[in-house]
């Protein structure tokens, strides 16, 4: 049995303003909440005007307000950016808002272009080198206590709860798949950055699990863009929108907003640009709900796991939502 789950990073659609497209994420994890899925995750990026999630931990909170039973987490937050002392507070607070529904998936990207980074450490060089560190900090701040010895021994996060948020581990290495079974957390591959080394980071994961006090067994969910439509051509037309925004995303294009279909269909087919697009489905799967979900369970025999969280790119959102309705449908998830 095929879990699912959404991961949105708000995109901004043309035409269409930031506001506009947080409040879509709104209606789409509502939606999401009612259709069965696992989880709702939104994500971090900085000074990026085509994707306008940039505080996550804001917009979950808002969103376990605005729903019922679905898990709403961050997909995730970059923790070198961050104190792990506050980041424990904040998802404390989230936890004590909506207990047991709060998944807290860390990263050690940027989020954003470098004067973003600059900013965020107030002009400072970021040190990726504390992030296993901090991962550390931040399961003994959201479990407790630091260890014998920590230079900040007795300081406790607050409020200090019996249940506890899901901390996961988020990546598209083998970096942090050898972190995370080091760490003992769940693992969230993702394959729509990282089309190649998933099947490798991901086994590398489940065979060197190291039981924690907080998770005794591995857990795994892969991520992968995904355009659903009622048949195979409507996704295909659909999905001409993604395959340019990945790619012009991927040039340093400073998009204002993910390139409609009509915009889409008029941009310059050079062999090159159009082999990229070729290369890049290997991340995105397209078609209609047979098609997708008969993609997900090839996807299943090559990562044995049980849970893929979808990312959508679509810039109408009715279109959006009514893939996400089809795959519901197709794989019984209420």
């Amino acid at each position: 049995m095929i879990q699912l789950s959404i991961l949105d990073q708000s995109p901004v659609a043309e035409q269409q303003t930031q506001a506009e497209a947080l409040q879509n994420t709104i209606k789409l994890a509502q939606e999401a909440d009612k259709l069965g899925y696992t989880r709702f995750w939104v994500s971090e990026h900085h000074n990026t005007p085509s994707l306008t999630g940039s505080s996550p931990e804001v917009l979950v909170s808002h969103l376990a307000a605005k729903t019922e039973r679905i898990r709403i987490g961050s997909g995730g937050i970059m923790l070198p950016h961050y104190s792990a002392y506050k980041v424990a507070e904040n998802f404390n607070v989230l936890e004590a808002l909506a207990p047991g529904r709060i998944d807290m998936g860390i990263g050690r990207a940027p989020g954003g272009a470098p004067l973003s980074t600059l900013a965020l450490q107030d002009g400072q060089a970021r040190n990726n080198s504390r992030f296993p560190v901090q991962v550390d900090e931040l399961l003994a701040y959201t479990h407790g206590e630091l260890p014998e010895g920590h230079r900040l021994q007795g300081l406790h996060a607050t409020p200090r709860l019996t249940s506890h948020p899901h901390i996961w581990m988020l990546g598209s290495s083998s970096y942090t798949a050898k972190l995370a079974a080091e760490k003992g957390l769940p693992f969230s591959f993702a394959h729509f950055i990282n089309a190649y080394d998933g099947k490798a980071a991901v086994k590398y994961y489940m065979d060197h699990f190291r039981p924690s006090l907080y998770y005794p067994k591995p857990k795994v969910v892969v991520s992968i863009q995904a355009v659903t439509a009622a048949t195979d051509e409507q996704a295909e037309e659909i999905a001409q929108s993604t395959d340019w925004a990945v790619i012009l995303i991927e040039s340093g294009v400073a998009l204002q907003g993910i390139p409609s279909v009509a915009t889409a269909s008029q941009l310059p087919k050079e062999p090159g640009l159009l082999e990229r697009i070729r290369e890049n489905r290997n991340r995105i799967l397209v078609g209609s709900p047979a098609t997708v979900k008969a993609q997900l369970e090839e996807l299943q025999a090559t990562y044995s796991v049980d849970e893929f969280m979808l990312v959508s790119l679509t810039p109408d959102y009715e279109q959006k939502i009514e893939g996400y309705r089809l795959l519901a449908e197709a794989f019984n998830l209420n």
